[in-house]
């Protein structure tokens, strides 16, 4: 039996995430579990290699295949795309196998033209978000596709192109490669209706953790920018609220987003991250994933997960890796008394020193020639990742704890703070700094001495090794215990 092209994203096919990648396969889970996710259909991983076999072009027999599926979420909708006043928008949104948060390229709000964007703007009274609206989407999809089509359905099938063609970008390449991931079997492309977090005085979005992706602390963590959608949190172009201002603003949808957390990480029995977005008061749940985290959450995590009896632990074991326990083990600490030059928010802990290279061009050249560099950003983007591979640690002027500097640092153990403020870049553009990403203070000068290491459920998790342990176990070389002969 041959494998769908095409899936509609009800929850009643389970689907694979090699066949859906991990956007869609997440969209398709929720609904099974009755959450609140707007309806939404997948173009699946293989079609990515079909469309790059095929010059870069959807075919006439998958484009008439995408039409019959948005055709169907009209139906679920009861809006129309390309037709108004209400006409229905979409997101057409990358998503393979493994997640690589802000690899690939996303298109919001498409489906609009400037004829229906008057007609939207007279029928809700709301010139002002019809507009934003408007000019979020021509922005996006210039910077993405290129110029905007008049044509909804063009702009629909240039988009898919685009998803498809991010997979081959060097920004996807430096990431895939960093982690080991190999060449991959593609993107697949999730086209999902459009909900509205700039809607109104009660809207906006956010992205929350089931626990503390710094510190693995149990209990929940996020930010939530009001009047947003949700490309402003995960840019980090602008610095949002914490997650406490959406619990004493709109109680109500912040205890459901606590039970949905709850839900979501008993399924995946991980640490889990969820964008959501609210629409005049109505709660949407877009995305969950397992969360990127720093060693220490990894650790923290992992052992208390045993603890709760959700997972073993040999499973335990398997979520932690030996460079994290490295990188734990290597505690270098803060001078006392040391000078500090700049002070945001701790995205990503640990320490570091460098020189401040706020171009990622000189950034790469410099690591290069084995220099070690402190990135200094305004914000970070995808097109940044190469740079931030090659830096010792990252800094970003606005941005909040889940931006995309926060989200990349801590997966791969980079010292991050974020939300230093106007005029950072220029203040440390050439000088040698330290980076504390716990405390967010940022130092003259190179102001580590050792530490001692002292992490008490990373002394937990290794008394779960095996004894002896097998030379070709992942764990085996982080650990001055005897190796069992190959």
């Amino acid at each position: 039996m041959s494998l769908p092209t095409i899936v509609d994203l009800n929850g009643t096919e389970p689907g694979s995430r090699e066949l859906l990648g991990g956007k869609a396969y997440s969209v398709n889970k929720m609904r099974a579990l009755g959450l609140p996710v707007p309806p939404a259909f997948a173009l699946t991983t293989p079609l990515c290699a079909q469309y790059h076999d095929n010059g870069g072009s959807l075919s006439e027999d998958l484009w008439a295949e995408v039409l019959g599926h948005l055709a169907r979420l009209e139906d679920e909708t009861g809006r129309k795309f390309g037709v108004g006043p209400f006409p229905l928008l979409v997101s057409v949104r990358s998503g393979a196998a493994q997640s690589m948060p802000g690899m690939m390229d996303t298109v919001l709000n498409l489906g609009l033209t400037e004829s229906l964007r008057d007609e939207l703007a007279a029928a809700t009274g709301d010139e002002a978000w019809a507009q934003n609206t408007w000019t979020r989407f021509c922005e996006s999809y210039t910077s993405i596709v290129g110029p905007v089509p008049a044509d909804p359905y063009e702009q629909l099938r240039g988009a898919i192109g685009a998803v498809f063609d991010s997979w081959n970008n060097e920004r996807v390449a430096a990431y895939r490669n960093r982690h080991g991931l190999g060449a991959g079997t593609g993107t697949a492309v999730t086209v999902q209706a459009m909900v509205f977090g700039n809607r109104d005085e009660r809207s906006g979005t956010g992205v929350l953790f089931s626990r503390n992706p710094s510190s693995g602390e149990n209990a929940l963590f996020g930010e939530w920018l009001a009047q947003a959608q949700g490309e402003d949190v995960v840019s980090g172009e602008r610095t949002p609220s914490p997650l406490t201002h959406l619990e004493a603003t709109l109680p109500q949808h912040y205890a459901e987003l606590a039970r949905i957390a709850s839900v979501l990480e008993k399924d995946h029995r991980d640490l889990v991250d969820i964008e959501f977005t609210i629409e005049s008061d109505t709660l949407y749940v877009l995305q969950c994933r397992k969360g990127k985290r720093s060693a220490a959450a990894a650790v923290q995590v992992a052992v208390d997960l045993v603890h709760a009896g959700m997972i073993t632990n040999i499973e335990a074991l398997e979520r932690v890796s030996a460079e994290q326990i490295r990188s734990l083990e290597d505690n270098d600490e803060i001078t006392v008394g040391a000078p500090v030059v700049a002070q945001g928010n701790g995205a990503s802990p640990g320490t570091a020193s460098g020189i401040a290279v706020t171009d990622t061009d000189e950034a790469q050249n410099l690591a290069a020639e084995g220099v070690s560099v402190v990135l200094v950003r305004p914000s970070t983007a995808p097109d940044d990742v190469p740079a931030m591979f090659e830096s010792v640690a990252v800094v970003t002027e606005v941005g909040g704890s889940t931006s995309h500097a926060a989200l990349v640092c801590r997966e791969i153990g980079l010292p991050c703070v974020v939300g230093c403020g106007p005029g950072t870049v220029d203040a440390l553009r050439g000088r040698t700094i330290t980076v504390d990403g716990a405390s967010g203070k940022i130092y003259e000068g190179n102001v580590l001495e050792a530490g001692t290491q002292n992490h008490a459920s990373l002394a937990e998790l290794l008394t779960w090794l095996p004894d002896p342990i097998p030379a070709d176990h992942h764990l085996a070389s982080v650990t001055h215990r005897p190796l069992e002969s190959a």
